[in-house]
């Protein structure tokens, strides 16, 4: 009589799915030009970064286009990212925020130049452009310079509410911080600003 098969036996099922390289590891990697770990670190960012940026920037279409250019970003300083100074994540979206802000205060500069300019023809005069982009660089190199005598925490607070038109319980949202605190910060802001531009009360 023959003798009754014996159950094979099964292969041991892992108790844990192995984790996959963190982001920090896939930046390392993309700074060697892994082609494919900026892939997987597209995928990990793209959401993320579209999101803040689409917050700052509100047009959907301007917003794609900000988080492409900071995703090409990633890929090309990805050499300078410091993994001891912080998350990879972090530093992507310090770089979102910086993009999104810039280009909000581009549109704006560009829409007030056109308003001006278009004021000035219906009154018969003709628009000094040169005058108006000397005028517009030296207040600006001024105020550039003035923003960089802030902590960072103030500088990202008065470029929200005054440069970008947040109220403050936006600027609390986009940053993640009490209003209080917000307040805070705003105020101490512009007093180093009024006293760095020369400003009078």
């Amino acid at each position: 009589m023959d003798e009754p098969a014996r159950p094979r036996r099964m292969a041991p099922v892992p108790s844990e799915i192995p984790a996959g390289p963190t982001a920090e590891e896939l930046m390392v990697r993309v700074a060697k030009g892994d082609e494919r770990a900026f892939e997987l670190l597209y995928d990990q960012f793209a959401g993320p970064i579209y999101g803040l940026v689409r917050r700052i920037v509100r047009d959907a279409a301007q917003s794609e286009e900000v988080a492409q250019e900071v995703l090409v970003e990633l890929w090309r300083t990805a050499t300078r990212y410091a993994p001891d100074k912080g998350s990879a994540l972090n530093w992507a979206m310090t770089l979102a925020h910086r993009r999104a802000v810039d280009r909000v205060r581009s549109a704006r500069a560009s829409t007030e130049r056109e308003q001006k300019a278009n004021f000035e023809a219906a009154r018969g005069r003709p628009f000094d452009e040169v005058a108006e982009s000397v005028t517009a660089r030296l207040e600006r190199s001024q105020v550039r310079r003035c923003l960089s005598f802030l902590t960072d925490l103030q500088r990202e607070s008065v470029l929200l509410a005054y440069y970008q038109g947040y109220t403050y319980r936006e600027v609390a949202e986009v940053l993640s911080t009490p209003q209080g605190t917000i307040k805070t910060r705003l105020r101490d802001g512009l007093i180093r600003l009024r006293d760095c531009l020369g400003v009078t009360a």
